[in-house]
């Protein structure tokens, strides 16, 4: 991922900043297009500590090691209870050192996370798309060229706001649309989740 680089990329296409992030007791759900909701009551530039954004770069059992694009450390301890998005709902068996992260949680006295929600590698990303094939589109991101990739049995598109459905025929070159997804690191590809774009 040349042009973009990694961090960057993820944190201008998924948040903007980690002040609009909630956590999944908040939302009730998993829902990947939940994690940009601007539920969270911060003061403007303020940090919040039950949040954090980074790579991974161990796994020891259901303890991560992290490192967030300031350079920070965090431990992250996931439990029964912590639910994980990784294009789909999934478990800890499921991440990999070099994903991207985002998690909500409850910062313990000892500075770990104790965490409820983690989005792996999730990007929301505002495209134009520049060309459909059969299994993948490919999109521009604000001058970035991405490589969206079709996955059978998950990328589904809503039209208008209706329900979603597993139907793209209504996309078209050229038409402006949401994209969210999860990256695949070092790379400018990502799996498309849901496209939301008008019929």
């Amino acid at each position: 991922m040349d042009a973009l680089g990694r961090r960057p990329f993820l944190t201008r296409a998924v948040l903007g900043t980690a002040t609009t992030v909630v956590g999944a007791t908040a939302l009730g759900a998993l829902a990947p297009e939940a994690i940009a909701d601007p539920g969270l009551d911060l003061d403007a530039g303020a940090v919040d500590p039950n949040f954090v954004e980074g790579r991974i770069t161990g796994i020891k059992g259901s303890l991560l090691s992290v490192t967030g694009s300031d350079g920070s450390f965090h431990l992250l301890q996931l439990t029964a209870a912590t639910s994980i998005w990784k294009l789909r709902p999934t478990t800890l068996d499921a991440a990999r050192v070099g994903d991207g992260l985002y998690a909500r949680g409850v910062r313990m006295p000892d500075g770990v996370l104790a965490t409820d929600a983690v989005w792996l590698n999730i990007v929301n990303l505002t495209v134009h798309i520049t060309s459909i094939g059969k299994d993948v589109m490919h999109l521009d991101h604000h001058g970035d060229r991405i490589v969206g990739h079709v996955v059978a049995g998950t990328t589904a598109a809503v039209y208008n706001g209706t329900p979603a459905v597993s139907d793209l025929g209504l996309l078209k070159v050229g038409q402006h649309a949401q994209v969210i997804g999860a990256w695949r690191p070092d790379t400018n590809e990502v799996d498309i989740a849901t496209v939301f774009a008008a019929a």
